[in-house]
């Protein structure tokens, strides 16, 4: 729990503000998970399949249990029964099943890292492989494949109206394209970690856990190990990332604390980054058909965007790429289907901005080449099919200023007067633009607000700051609710004693949480009124409960939007693609801390950046394993390929979000950044590539006229 002093005085909401955590993190003093060793300490180190599919035959842990410092080698034979989850992915060591590689079969726990980790390399597990051949390959005409009910976020599987189809073959101008976007990994830097503690009998649980939800993974361990949930802690003070990979609870946790209620010892247990890819959810690969059909003057007619993707045999996931053809342009012809294919891999999960990211990339893709066929400016045709009402549900928008993000955007890109191609010695050099869009999502939360006689506040939610700036953040909106400077307020959040609050994702943590506080704080300042400005020597304290308002179905469209330009050089010789400059102009309701609202959004389009380049986690499609593991081969953009980047924002005053006015900001600024990427490619090369991301073997092959 943070409760370090207020921060030095800070400016209003709406005025840049740095972190109040920054000093704690840069000087080591924040505590993340792994960092909590309590006397008695173990240290535990999981045991993946070395087999694609099958069962555990038999586990020969003698070896290990030998080794010095062992404490105990769990395994699916003998460790103790958990109770009831929807998550079958938690149900750890609790069958023989081997469903993918990497399922966990087996625990070491010992009195150091080193220890467990030997321990770990001498279990000896027999498998039985026998019966069916894995199932590995994703491709469009699986037999296998069908249409889901409900993608991620409870999205339709299929929605159309009209005949897009037939308007399609009925279009004077068409593009029908593929693309491919690979398997990809949200790589933290903060691996997942946890360390749990059990008391002298065995009825109440502390938990630190690298979770970008606290209140869920406490809610998960209640019914996984019979516990009433008041008496189980769950502290995620600090958190170092996690871009969805941490918004649900993951294996580690469930294994520490089943470890240590084994024991009797606290258990820490910090995941191998080698072992992340099969185990804590990944960005799972969608192959993309998009058919546009338009009028010459470049009006839709057509818009189909057909997605097929991959989902494990334990629990669905689809990812919900196909949802942004139903809210970005006018077509009245529409199609949009999701189709998942159940294969022998691991169960894919949240990346950030899931749905959109992949899928914006495919239809900004599409919407690059039709401008192409029309011979128009590819920002000219995004405005030239701007709706009036969403296109799928036909609500009104509560805002949208996706045409004065283009328009601005291009004006300080200077569009289109260097958009290219232009050819410099063994370089081509070219500029391409994309949309981004992103739905105003929020969860129900609650805040406690405290004024105290000293003059100073304290506001309490169990919200988690994942590395966003959420205390600075929820202390501005405090501060202004109350009507005092920002240096009086103290924000505590990060564990389950507090007031209950959503996890951190979708983009819906300040929202959610701000407006929690914002009510409490305001119920606050109405007691302090009625007392006269003056507080008791009890202080005062007021609450509230966003559950009513959060959960009514607002009865407009609610929607950030954006629009990415990028330079990008190609050199024909070595075939290494570099960004010159990126530029991003959102328009996301009131921004509430310009500095780190920069930052959020800088940082989601160099992750674009890194999707557009360098990013691909490939499935062996023999082995079943992820070859990419660590970061060593998974490719993350570093400072040297992102040499000029600016995001900007257009001031939105939207009535219909929340009383702070605020839109999310965490994946906007990753939706729509490769498809500019991808689209000045094209532009600089006059080849199109349309599966990312775009490495010199491939580009070498696109200039030779093989790609």
């Amino acid at each position: 729990m943070d409760t370090s002093p207020a921060a030095p005085p800070v400016p209003a909401l709406g005025s840049p503000a740095v972190r109040r955590e920054g000093a704690l993190k840069v000087t080591g003093a924040a505590r993340y998970a792994a960092e909590y060793t309590p006397d008695g300490c173990l240290y535990a180190w999981p045991v993946p399949a070395t087999v694609t599919v099958g069962r555990v035959v038999s586990v020969d842990t003698a070896a290990a249990v030998a080794l010095p410092g062992v404490v105990a080698v769990l395994t699916v034979f003998d460790a103790p029964r958990l109770g009831p989850t929807e998550d079958p992915n938690l149900r750890v060591l609790q069958d023989a099943r081997v469903p993918h590689r990497g399922w966990y079969v087996a625990l070491t726990v010992a009195d150091s890292p080193e220890a467990a980790r030997a321990a770990a390399g001498a279990v000896s597990v027999e498998y039985d492989t026998s019966g069916t051949a894995p199932d590995l390959l994703l491709h469009e005409e699986h037999p296998g494949a069908y249409t889901p009910e409900k993608a991620n976020g409870g999205h339709p599987g299929r929605r159309e109206q009209g005949n897009a189809l037939s308007a399609y073959e009925d279009a004077p101008v068409r593009v029908d394209c593929a693309y491919t976007v690979p398997p990809l990994h949200n790589h933290p830097m903060e691996p997942h970690a946890a360390t749990a503690v059990w008391d002298a009998a065995g009825e109440r649980l502390a938990v630190y856990d690298s979770s970008q939800g606290a209140g869920t993974v406490r809610t998960e361990l209640a019914s996984l190990f019979g516990l009433a949930e008041e008496r189980i802690t769950v502290d995620s003070d600090h958190v170092g990332g996690g871009f969805g990979s941490k918004g649900t609870p993951r294996p580690h946790v469930v294994l520490a604390v089943m470890a240590a209620r084994h024991t009797g010892r606290p258990v820490k247990l910090a995941l191998p980054r080698s072992q992340l890819a099969a185990v804590v959810g990944h960005r799972a690969p969608t192959l993309h058909r998009v058919r546009l059909g338009a009028r010459h003057d470049g009006t839709l007619t057509a818009l189909a965007h057909e997605v097929t993707t991959y989902t494990s045999r334990i629990r669905e996931f689809v990812e919900q790429a196909a949802v942004p053809g139903r809210v970005m342009y006018a077509a009245p012809n529409l199609l949009t289907v999701h189709r998942a294919v159940p294969l022998d891999v691991p169960t894919p999960s949240w990346m950030r901005a899931p749905g959109e990211t992949p899928g914006m990339y495919a239809l900004e893709s599409a919407m690059d080449e039709l401008a192409d066929a029309l011979g128009v400016d590819p920002v000219e045709l995004r405005v030239r099919n701007e709706p009036v009402v969403e296109p799928d549900s036909g609500r009104p928008f509560s805002s949208r200023s996706l045409p004065a993000c283009l328009r601005e955007g291009a004006r300080r890109f200077g569009w289109p007067g260097g958009r290219g191609p232009v050819a410099r010695g063994g370089l081509l050099i070219g500029s391409g633009v994309a949309a981004s869009t992103y739905p105003v999502l929020v969860a129900p939360s609650e805040a406690m607000a405290h004024a105290l006689p000293d003059g100073t506040f304290r506001v309490e939610t169990a919200a988690t700051d994942i590395g966003t700036g959420a205390r600075t953040v929820l202390a501005l909106v405090a501060a202004d609710a109350l009507g005092v400077s920002a240096d009086r307020v103290t924000c505590v959040i990060g564990h389950t004693d507090l007031p209950r609050a959503s996890l951190a994702g979708g983009s819906a943590g300040t929202a959610s949480w701000g407006w929690a506080v914002h009510g409490a704080c305001t119920a606050l300042a109405l007691k302090l009124e009625r007392h006269g400005g003056k507080v008791p020597e009890g202080g005062l304290c007021a609450s509230a409960d966003t559950t009513p308002s959060a959960k009514q179905r607002p009865p407009y469209a609610r929607h950030a939007f954006g629009a990415q330009f990028a330079e990008v050089q190609v050199d024909t010789v070595s075939g290494e693609v570099r960004v010159r400059r990126m530029l991003g102009v959102f328009a996301a309701g009131r921004i509430l801390n310009p500095l780190t609202a920069r930052s959020q959004l800088v940082g989601g389009m160099v992750m674009g950046l890194g999707m557009a380049l360098t990013e691909h986690g490939p499935l062996d499609p023999v082995y079943g394993d992820f070859t990419a593991k660590d970061l060593a081969s998974y490719h993350v953009p570093v400072h040297a390929d992102v040499p000029d980047i600016e995001a900007h924002w257009i001031d939105e005053d939207d009535k219909h979000l929340n009383p702070m006015g605020s839109k999310g900001i965490g994946e906007i600024g990753t939706v729509g950044a490769a498809a500019a990427i991808g689209n000045a490619f094209a532009r600089a090369t006059g080849r199109r590539i349309r599966e990312l991301p775009l490495t010199p073997d491939r580009v070498l092959a696109a200039l030779a006229g093989d790609a």
